[in-house]
């Protein structure tokens, strides 16, 4: 079975451990080793949407997305036994006949492109592939969840939406408040995707999309990505069950042919639960000092589902769509086969 990761990861989340917040963990240079390679091909991923790039904090947005467009070209280029750079639908293709891990350079922020809607081609020349227009906060492009105005996107990013559109990246509206989410979904002249989310209709957090974002993309030929984190309840507790019932609701609203996986994670676990909550408290606190948290994250929550983690996720989940009475060219189309279809859509075979 073909598994695309709508956003997640390829690092060693075990490496973080013990590194102080400013140190080599929150450099550019990904926490990427044997064994998270081995682990996500021992758990079927063919591709995954890797963050990179600026998100939040206090270096200059543009020259440290560089840096990190640099790292990861490096980390691709020595890995050639391994990784592919997906630049179209085909390279997917490619990963999952070659037994490869297709690697897809993603934003989570477009704070980078700053007032130049003319980055957008440095860019897509270097191989982004997804723009996700905001994170938690405000951008001069638009709103994000966490941002109490919502008001909307702006002219600029209209034109950022343009370029995306001219260059053939997505438009990804992960993270965004609801009015800029929709007032994007009616200016790309492209189908645009929420990579990773929840359904608000079942669990009322920010970070969750309303059934009117969700519909609006699906109606507009798009893809909506479930993710395996807290916010799909309110308590922060949230199980695997939990996740699929957010992937059947929104195969309700969207049909089954615009839902997939957006894990918001990598595959390797953590190894040291205990070890972890100290640096979740640590994290947590400087989120919150930012300003970039959202409402559904805490100190003592972890940001991921518990019992839906590891080499087994995505088998897991695969045989507990099943159990629920999906057939199995729908869970296919939920673990893969409709990102591809998406990509083909935008990216060209």
């Amino acid at each position: 079975m073909m598994i695309v990761n709508a956003l997640g990861g390829l690092e060693n989340p075990n490496l973080r451990l013990g590194r102080p917040r400013g140190g080599p963990a929150d450099t550019h240079d990904p926490l990427i080793d044997a064994r998270s390679i081995a682990d996500a091909r021992t758990s079927g991923l063919t591709a995954v949407n890797v963050t990179l790039g600026y998100v939040a904090g206090d270096e200059d947005p543009y020259p440290y997305t560089l840096r990190t467009l640099e790292a990861w070209e490096r980390i691709v280029r020595d890995r050639p036994a391994d990784l592919i750079r997906v630049d179209r639908a085909g390279d997917i293709m490619r990963a999952h006949d070659e037994d490869k891990l297709g690697v897809i350079y993603g934003f989570q922020n477009a704070a980078q492109i700053g007032n130049e809607p003319d980055r957008v081609e440095t860019f897509a020349d270097l191989g982004v592939r997804v723009v996700q227009l905001t994170y938690n906060g405000a951008n001069a492009l638009g709103d994000g969840a966490m941002a109490g105005e919502n008001r909307g996107l702006s002219d600029l990013g209209r034109a950022v939406v343009e370029r995306l559109n001219g260059r053939a990246i997505m438009v990804d509206l992960s993270h965004s408040g609801e009015r800029t989410c929709l007032d994007a979904i009616a200016a790309s002249r492209a189908p645009v995707s929420i990579n990773h989310t929840g359904c608000r209709a079942l669990c009322d957090l920010p970070r969750n999309k309303s059934d009117a974002e969700l519909r609006g993309v699906a109606e507009g030929g798009g893809f909506v990505g479930i993710y395996f984190m807290p916010f799909l309840t309110l308590d922060g507790r949230a199980s695997a069950n939990d996740v699929v019932a957010h992937i059947e609701h929104a195969v309700n609203v969207c049909g089954e042919d615009h839902v997939g996986i957006g894990t918001d994670g990598p595959v390797t676990s953590i190894d040291d639960l205990e070890a972890f909550a100290g640096y979740l408290a640590e994290e947590n606190a400087h989120r919150t000092r930012s300003g970039i948290a959202a409402k559904g994250e805490g100190a003592d929550i972890y940001p991921f589902v518990i019992n839906l983690r590891g080499v087994e996720q995505f088998r897991k989940l695969a045989a507990m769509l099943a159990e629920r009475g999906h057939r199995e060219a729908r869970i296919e189309k939920i673990l893969g086969g409709n990102f591809l279809r998406f990509a083909r859509d935008v990216w060209g075979d």
